[in-house]
Formats: structure tokens, C-alpha cells, sequence
């Protein structure tokens, strides 16, 4: 099955920037497609520098649905945002003021990957972090899912009025140049042995990066084995194993436990890919509300993917009682959590009066 390959690389323009992130993707475009991703042949998609984050997530998404083999490739720098001290990607509009606005926020890509089947999907990260960041990072492992097998590196500030380079992500370039592809955490140690070897070649002192390595689920995982169900077109036994585990989840832990709100997550996206938009739709309010009655506040990232997804699956119901039954609801959870998209409680409220006319 033909792969699929993302390089992205992106940092702020002007006195803002900490790594000359896009200067790794020619050498990255040198490489064979089927060396970048493992595969025999492979589809690459490459965004340097890109400006806003909704285009970052349209060309994730598409390559998150893309049903072989995935890499991601992310050069750049994380940034906090003031609102809620969240880590975010920094693009090139990007500035401390307005990360929340102007920078694709991380726990976007591990929504995007979340339902990928296991043992698909791996990311090499070469990512460089402001001072305020770092620090957080220091207390906060970087978030990337439970599905991905992750490597690399986040490196701290670097010296005053320098920009760094991404040498971690050169490092793996170079490797892979040689027209071989070693086993992704062979590829990870041998880009770390270079990246030592040439700062201590040139005297630089030894580097305190934060190492990043997760090898992604174990065998037997139930996300692989519902990815296989539903790639089969068994849905039903999919949803079936997935509300299994939801239950033995709230016995265990609460309802509003993580891990049962995970895998009410997951029911809800399997409704997506049955074609049951409403069923879809009700799911996430669900979570939704579960999430604010259990005190998260309305702008959590948790709270607003939730709200966004019940909106996107509402535009899909054809059913005009159904749609009218969840508008309403969705229409009152976006008078509390309006999201990040301008507009979205206009949206519904038009959509609704709409509906209600024709009823």
C-alpha cells in the first residue's frame, strides 16, 4: 500500500524566530518518496513556512485519512499561548501576542492522528522552544497520542540574536540520503550520534535536549483491532468493542474519567465512518457536556474539539427533525464554547432558523 509523507516545516518571521526550520527541506525533498516513508512508492506533501493554521489542518487531515503507511516530518519551534498556556506550532505570522490565532496548537495534530490504525502513523519531530516554553516543558511531556510512534528531539532556547538550525531533522535527511531507511529507532539513534558528534566536533557544549521516543502501542492494541473492523466494513462489531471498553472504563474510573471519555470519543468517530452523521453528532455533545459538567472550562482543547466535531457531523445530517433536535443543543453549547473558528454560533443559529421555517 502506497505511502504517505508530510514535511512541515515552520518558524515565525522576523526578530521572533528561533530556528531556520525550512532551510531541512531540500535536503528532506532530496530523498526518495519511498525512503521518507518506508514504503515502496509514497505521496509527499510538503508546507514550508505556511501562514495559517486552518491550511495546515485542511492538508493534515487529508493526509490523516489516508489509509497506508504515515510519516510526519515537523521542523520548528513550540510556543505557549497566553489564554491558556497550551503549546502551540509557530507559523510564520506568528508572534507571542497572537500564537492562539496565528499558530497551529499541537493537540490539533494528535486529534487529527488519534484514530489512525496502530502501528501506521510515526512522527520525526526536530522542534526548538522559547524560554517560557521550555520551562513548561520541563513539567509537561509534549502530547502526541497514544497511536504514533514518536521521535526526536525539542531543544532549548539557543543563544541571543542566533537562530539555530534543525539538526536533528538534517541529521535524518542525511541518513536517509544514503538511499536506505533503517528502522525508525535505529534512524533515531544514529541521527542523535551525529548531531553529537558534530557539535562536539565544532565545540559547541554538549546539548540538553529533551529526547523524544515512543514506540507507538503494542501488539493486539483494540484501536488496530476496530481500525481492521472498520476498514472491513464492520461497523457495528467496531462500535460493539469500542462500547465495551467505554463501559469497563466508567465501572472502573467515573464516566468523566479520561479514558472513558476516550473511548466515547472513539464511538463517535466510528459513527463518522458508518455514515451516521447524527449519531456522530450526538456523541460529541455528549462529550462535550460530560467534559463541562466534570468543571473543564469551555475553552480546554478537549471541550472545543469535542464542539467542533458535533458541529461538523450536524452540517452532515439530511434528516431535518434530527437536525433540528441537535441544533438546538449544539446551539447551546456554542453560546459557551464558541471555538476558534469566527462565526460558528451564527453559523448554527442561521442554520436552525432555517430548519425551523421549513418545519
Amino acid at each position: 500500500m502506497p505511502g504517505t509523507v508530510l514535511l512541515l516545516a515552520a518558524s515565525p518571521v522576523g526578530k521572533g524566530c528561533l530556528v531556520d526550520a525550512a532551510s531541512v527541506l531540500p535536503v528532506l525533498a532530496a530523498v526518495e518518496p519511498a525512503v521518507l516513508s518506508g514504503t515502496d512508492t509514497a505521496n509527499v506533501v510538503e508546507l514550508a513556512d505556511p501562514l495559517e493554521p486552518q491550511a495546515v489542518l485542511t492538508r493534515l487531515r487529508a493526509a490523516a485519512a489516508a489509509p497506508g503507511p504515515l510519516t510526519v516530518y515537523v521542523a520548528g519551534q513550540l510556543q505557549l499561548d497566553r489564554r491558556q498556556r497550551l503549546p502551540h506550532l509557530a507559523l510564520a505570522r506568528t508572534t507571542p501576542a497572537t500564537v492562539r490565532y496565528t499558530a497551529l496548537p499541537w493537540h490539533w495534530i494528535k486529534e487529527e492522528l488519534r484514530l489512525r490504525p496502530s502501528g501506521a502513523t510515526t512522527l520525526l519531530l526536530d522542534l526548538h522552544a522559547d524560554p517560557e516554553t521550555w520551562q513548561w516543558l520541563r513539567a509537561n511531556p509534549l502530547d502526541c497520542g497514544r497511536n504514533n510512534a514518536v521521535h526526536g528531539r525539542i531543544a532549548p532556547p539557543p543563544s541571543r540574536r542566533t537562530v539555530a538550525a534543525p539538526a536533528y531533522m538534517r541529521a535524518v535527511a542525511t541518513i536517509l540520503r544514503s538511499g536506505h531507511r533503517p528502522p525508525v529507532d535505529q534512524l533515531h539513534q544514529q541521527a542523535l550520534a551525529r548531531v553529537a558528534a558534530d557539535a562536539a566536533a565544532s565545540g559547541a557544549p554538549a546539548g540538553a535536549d529533551l529526547v523524544l521516543t515512543a514506540p507507538g502501542p503494542a501488539a493486539g492494541d483494540p484501536h488496530a483491532v476496530i481500525a481492521a473492523a472498520v476498514r472491513s466494513g464492520r461497523h457495528a462489531d467496531a462500535d460493539a468493542l469500542a462500547a465495551r471498553h467505554e463501559l469497563a472504563a466508567a465501572h472502573a474510573r467515573g464516566p468523566a474519567s479520561e479514558d472513558a471519555l476516550h473511548w466515547a470519543e472513539v464511538r463517535a468517530d466510528l459513527a463518522m465512518f458508518a455514515g451516521d452523521p447524527a449519531r456522530s453528532c450526538r456523541a460529541w455533545l455528549t462529550v462535550a457536556q460530560t467534559r463541562l459538567d466534570a468543571g473543564q472550562p469551555p475553552g480546554a482543547p478537549a471541550v472545543e474539539a469535542a464542539v467542533d466535531r458535533a458541529h461538523h457531523q450536524w452540517g452532515r445530517v439530511r434528516d431535518d427533525g434530527a437536525a433540528r433536535e441537535l441544533g438546538t443543543a449544539l446551539a447551546a453549547l456554542r453560546g459557551r464554547v464558541p471555538g476558534r473558528r469566527e462565526g460558528a454560533l451564527d453559523h448554527v443559529r442561521r442554520e436552525l432558523s432555517r430548519l425551523q421555517t421549513q418545519g
